[in-house]
């Protein structure tokens, strides 16, 4: 977690003065359900909240107890015995360490689900509004980064509105995986601890209790967790990659937008590089990273270790903050990408109507020609125009085997740029509902 890929939203979340600020309410939540219980006095439960509520953990102070104690959660203790006082012995009653830190980890990653998929939000709605914008603007399709038939830009940008939908989708259901609470005691039997603790501190800190928590949250759920956020990062990836394919010189359909000032290149003046979109396809390689150790998290011993407390302490921070990053400058991009309806144009028209092979093709078997002639005829054509010897119509017409078969005007019917776009309204319905639809 650098300056430079973090915001401050997110890093917020992973601050000591955060954590220590979680850790304080799982312990007070949890003194006054024992006081309600009867367990310990109310008026110490009343008083760690009065000394607690408003107090500034001292992150100093608190890394000066650990230094002797080696302990995180025994050093957060002690130093809150200080600002509590004598009633502070009442804390953490029947409770372990994990009960805390599990607790504050899942606290944690769902405040960071809720600002991924706001995230999520805000590039939905930059996608949805430049693909109606682009609805109609023809360009060419590619497979295998070579010409294959026409498309709309639009179509471009609502599959990738679909594609985050669906990511959204997911980091609300991670959100759910992850938002449960442990308060079970050693081992996660409740033997020193009221089941009813635990269904208290959930429900304050908005989490529901883990059904078998064996002292520790069971990490499948974290990685799915960090799975999620793998497959959200490869996501911005596969939009950033088509972005820095359409910027390339030779395409040159669209392209980052260079803002007043920027320089492309300490070497030579005139570059406009993809530099925000090479750098989520870096950062997205980053995230995805995160989720294999998230994975290997899930194989504890017995009851509990702590292998993968370091893990968890690296990637917590790191995968969610730069996922948030990503997601919220891949926003920038698409809100502000330049694009170029001319060049489309121009790179459909590029192979001499070679595009439309395919609807020659079938229109010489719908007139009675076998596939495989009609497939050799269309591809005899075909080749010369690749090698730039002639335009596709021309050769078509001047060929007695395909004239003896479609007349001139059917040929050229099969030149109708309109006829590739006749479902474009079915497909936005698809994705955007009642609203792709268009007017009537």
């Amino acid at each position: 977690m650098i300056p430079r890929y973090s915001r401050p939203a997110m890093t917020a979340i992973w601050s000591p003065e955060t954590r220590f600020r979680i850790w304080f309410e799982i312990e007070a939540h949890a003194t006054t359900a024992l006081a309600e219980l009867g367990v310990v006095p109310r008026e110490a439960a009343d008083r760690v909240w009065e000394k607690g509520r408003d107090a500034v953990f001292d992150v100093a102070r608190i890394d000066e107890i650990e230094a002797v104690t080696k302990h995180d959660v025994i050093a957060f203790l002690t130093h809150l015995a200080e600002i509590v006082g004598p009633e502070a012995r009442f804390v953490h009653q029947g409770m372990t360490s994990s009960d805390v830190l599990d607790t504050c980890l899942n606290v944690q990653l769902v405040r960071a689900a809720d600002i991924l998929i706001a995230d999520v939000d805000a590039l939905l709605s930059a996608l949805k509004r430049r693909a109606f914008e682009h609805r109609m603007t023809p360009t060419i399709g590619r497979s295998h980064g070579i010409h294959a038939e026409p498309v709309t830009f639009g179509l471009k940008l609502a599959q990738a509105y679909a594609e985050f939908e669906r990511a959204r989708a997911r980091l609300v259901a991670a959100r759910e995986e992850v938002a449960t609470c442990a308060i079970s005691g050693a081992v996660g039997t409740f033997a020193n601890i009221d089941p009813r603790v635990e269904a208290h501190v959930a429900k304050a800190m908005g989490l529901t209790p883990e059904p078998v928590s064996t002292q520790v949250i069971p990490r499948d759920r974290h990685a799915m967790f960090f799975a999620t956020l793998g497959v959200v990062a490869s996501s911005v990836e596969r939009l950033s990659v088509e972005i820095r394919h359409l910027q390339r010189t030779e395409v040159l359909e669209a392209e980052e937008f260079f803002s007043e000032g920027q320089k492309g290149s300490s070497a030579m003046p005139h570059k406009r590089n993809p530099v925000l979109t090479e750098n989520m396809t870096g950062l997205a390689r980053m995230v995805r990273a995160y989720a294999l150790p998230a994975m290997e998290n899930v194989a504890l011993w017995h009851e509990r270790d702590i292998s993968h407390s370091s893990v968890e302490r690296m990637i917590g921070p790191d995968a969610t903050v730069t996922l948030d990053f990503a997601l919220a400058r891949l926003t920038g991009v698409v809100d502000k990408l330049l694009i170029y309806p001319a060049n489309m144009q121009k790179n459909l028209d590029r192979l001499g109507g070679l595009v439309h092979s395919q609807r020659v093709l079938l229109a010489l078997t719908q007139a009675g020609v076998s596939r495989e002639d009609a497939y050799r005829l269309v591809q005899r054509n075909a080749m010369p125009v690749w090698r730039g010897e002639g335009d596709f119509l021309t050769l078509l017409k001047a060929d007695p085997e395909v004239t003896a078969a479609l007349s001139p005007e059917q040929i050229e019917e099969c030149f109708d740029l309109a006829y590739h776009f006749k479902h474009v309204d079915t497909i936005f319905a698809r994705v955007f509902g009642e609203e792709g639809r268009p007017e009537t």
